[in-house]
């Protein structure tokens, strides 16, 4: 976790250097945004290739969002040894690395091998994800920081929107046509290693092009000069903790990003039931965008209502909204039982950031420690998923959707609970060492 440098030791970068800088930072929240994402394509598709159930299939996001739970500590002390550039740059090469495991996972025919790359696929992201979010702060004035963050997040959300889109078309289609239950041997080993392939070619492709983009930031590795971060204690931020309300906030986003990759984890699936719109994979697939785009438009419009009302209200009230489209599409088909769960995305479009400002509010100069700490709790979509997972294969996918809808309650309470600003309270600030 990174000590606030923004304001003090380290001040914004000239304009000039921000206006060269901006545009690879914007793609960085594109990149992880729009790879995170085509796990929701990934899972029907090894799903039906290895003929899993639901709680195997979610191992996808086990596997993925586990790796903020391992890697983002040690992703805070790399930017700080390295700084800002270079360790995007690593993070990128990571992910490219994570991409061509994906070539021998298909060679393998082995569902395990996936999971291994994407872990380190995952791990990548980690990193551009702890370099991204600071570094914003960095070009331009503080004044307007959080209006250059909400633009960044406009970036991430679009590559959650169109990623889906292209990846149904490349990695979903084929295993619709063939029952690999109904295979075996070897003819069940060849099968496997063909629908693989499709996988592979895809990540090697975009391996590609992050290798590309890895070489770009490299070559603008010294534009901030001297860019390494004090380290804070991480260990020391944990009596944070002892505030109920950044406590309570923290567990939201626990339950927030499970509740999230849960629904679109299994959208796909959602979608192909003849109970709801009876669809093929490949144009399941292809309404991840929808969903995934709600919460691409739902977030200029919340900016709008969260200058007018307050956080916690408007909070409280999305989440009930969720909450309602959950038990509207669990007890419904057809039309309104497909469209109610892609509704959902609509109303996510908030969630994450009003839940991360409300915890850390009147956290004063530990608010850095407090966001550092709230992103472990990102590795919700590692637990939720399976959790969903479990209850589909016991009791159908209709009433597993209880599990992102109890998370959308407690969000609604903490919103309703934060409704009011809170003061800032004085907190003995953790000792940072710099690093050598």
């Amino acid at each position: 976790m990174l000590a606030d440098r923004g304001s003090s030791s380290f001040p914004a970068v000239p304009a000039a250097t921000a206006r060269t800088l901006a545009p690879f930072v914007f793609a960085l929240f594109f990149i992880f945004g729009g790879i995170t994402s085509l796990n929701d394509v990934l899972i029907p598709k090894l799903k039906g290739l290895f003929a899993l159930d639901y709680r195997e299939a979610m191992l996808v996001q086990f596997a993925f969002f586990i790796s903020y739970l391992l890697t983002s500590v040690p992703a805070g002390f790399l930017v700080a040894r390295i700084g800002y550039m270079r360790a995007a740059t690593i993070g990128l090469v990571t992910m490219a690395a994570g991409c061509l495991l994906f070539l021998p996972a298909a060679r393998s025919g082995l569902f395990p091998s996936f999971l291994g790359a994407l872990f380190v696929v995952a791990a990548g992201i980690t990193i551009i994800q702890v370099v991204a979010n600071p570094l914003i702060s960095l070009l331009g004035p503080p004044a307007t920081a959080s209006s250059r963050l909400t633009f960044a997040q406009a970036f991430n959300s679009l590559g959650t929107t169109v990623m889906p889109y292209i990846g149904a078309l490349l990695i979903l289609g084929s295993v619709a046509n063939t029952n690999p239950a109904k295979l075996s041997g070897d003819a069940l080993a060849s099968f496997r290693i063909a629908e693989a392939r499709t996988i592979s070619h895809t990540y090697i492709g975009l391996a590609l092009v992050l290798l590309l983009v890895a070489g770009v930031v490299w070559t603008r590795r010294s534009a901030l000069g001297d860019d390494r971060s004090d380290v804070a204690n991480p260990l020391a931020a944990l009596d944070l903790l002892k505030r109920t309300r950044f406590a309570f906030g923290m567990a939201c986003i626990f339950l927030y990003v499970g509740a999230e990759v849960s629904i679109g984890s299994i959208l796909t699936n959602w979608l192909t039931q003849p109970t709801t719109l009876a669809l093929d994979p490949q144009t399941a697939g292809k309404h991840l965008s929808y969903y995934w785009g709600g919460a691409m438009v739902g977030r200029f419009i919340g900016a709008g209502l969260l200058r007018l009302f307050s956080p916690g209200k408007v909070l409280s009230i999305v989440a009930l909204i969720a909450l309602a489209l959950l038990a509207l599409a669990a007890n419904s088909a057809g039309a309104t039982a497909g469209w109610g769960l892609i509704a959902v995305g609509l109303f996510n479009a908030i969630m994450f950031p009003t839940i991360f400002s409300l915890a850390n509010e009147g956290l004063g100069p530990r608010a850095a420690e407090g966001s550092g700490l709230i992103c472990v709790a990102i590795f919700g979509g590692a637990v939720l998923p399976p959790l969903t997972g479990w209850a589909a294969d016991r009791v159908g996918l209709a009433a597993a959707l209880w599990v992102p809808a109890v998370s959308y309650a407690v969000i609604a309470a903490f919103g309703w609970s934060a409704r009011r600003p809170v003061a800032e309270t004085r907190m003995p600030a953790a000792r940072t060492r710099s690093p050598a």
